[in-house]
């Protein structure tokens, strides 16, 4: 009798294993639809300081007899320091989840967020602290220069992305709202898996970047 027992034992367990798995398949669509609400996520805000700097030398260059030279001109500088202010945000939207955003293996389940996105919302530049030097013999620098100026350093504030953590932030953001709503679902907090199809470096700032929204 003791191995029919442990047979039918070993029956119910299977059983109950196949009724369980059934019931997380089920919550999957459940599961997404609920993700799907969240729309866009914003997750991370970064305000960010920086001071643009150029200083304008005159200099002559060119070669003599397959000899280069370059020589500083007594003709006086030009320096200028920007101060500049911006706020970066990071999103997720989650207006196309589906499906293929979730992997469960048995009692595991992975819920992989749509790429990241990140917008610079606003830049201000600090008129009234940007300092100029420039000598006699120079001429100030013109409105067409300092908007120069002021574009190089949004490039370099976007540039700065990957250094910034804020693609990691966006995940533990994103993290900490999914986590309770997976949970609800029947799945313990350990069993829990949320990521990225990928790591980010800077050569994804590109897809990375959204252009649609940048306010001056």
């Amino acid at each position: 009798m003791l191995p029919l027992l442990a047979l039918g034992s070993c029956s119910q367990r299977k059983e109950a294993d196949a009724e369980a798995a059934a019931a997380a398949i089920d919550t999957v669509p459940m599961l997404i639809m609920q993700v799907q609400k969240c729309s866009r996520l914003y997750t991370a805000e970064y305000s960010i300081h920086k001071i643009v700097t150029y200083d304008d030398i005159v200099r002559l260059k060119g070669s003599v007899q397959k000899r280069d030279f370059n020589i500083r001109l007594p003709l006086g500088d030009r320096k200028i320091a920007i101060p500049m202010d911006a706020k970066l945000k990071a999103y997720i939207d989650f207006s196309g989840f589906s499906e293929r955003n979730v992997e469960r293996r048995g009692k595991k389940i992975t819920v992989i967020l749509p790429d990241p996105k990140v917008v610079l919302t606003s830049t201000k530049v600090d008129h009234a602290n940007t300092k100029e030097f420039v000598s006699l013999t120079r001429s100030r620098f013109s409105d067409a220069e300092m908007a120069d100026l002021e574009r190089q350093g949004r490039a370099a504030i976007i540039a700065s992305i990957p250094n910034l953590g804020i693609i990691e932030s966006a995940r533990a953001s994103a993290a900490r709202v999914l986590i309770p709503m997976v949970e609800q679902m029947g799945y313990a907090e350990g069993d829990i898996t949320i990521t990225f199809r990928k790591d980010f470096t800077g050569r994804d700032l590109g897809t990375l970047l959204d252009n649609t929204a940048i306010e001056q």
